[in-house]
């Protein structure tokens, strides 16, 4: 991704987190990334001792695997931080 595209989708982001959340408050992250045990291992490593509940599902063709990473955080600044540092794991989409 552009990184001046990034970085504007992340500062509507942080707008639009700011104005419909109270904080402290569970979110919820959503991402796509090859059945790699390795890149899944390196998302819930991301998520160590946040107290984070994660899930992931294999598609249907086992292909791909969804990891849903539901976290508590006290700020909107915490959940953007977190998507930078998950994509930087190779090959990963967030929704």
């Amino acid at each position: 991704m552009d990184q001046n595209k990034s970085e504007e989708f992340y500062a509507r982001l942080l707008d639009q987190l700011k104005e419909s959340t109270t904080w402290p408050s569970n979110y919820l992250y959503k991402f796509i990334v090859l059945s790699d045990p390795e890149k899944i291992d390196q998302i819930q490593k991301i998520f160590d001792n946040t107290g984070a509940v994660i899930e992931s599902k294999k598609s249907k063709k086992g292909k791909y695997t969804s990891v849903s990473v539901t976290v508590n955080l006290k700020s909107p600044e915490e959940v953007i931080a977190k998507y930078k540092e998950v994509g930087q794991v190779e090959g990963v989409i967030s929704l």
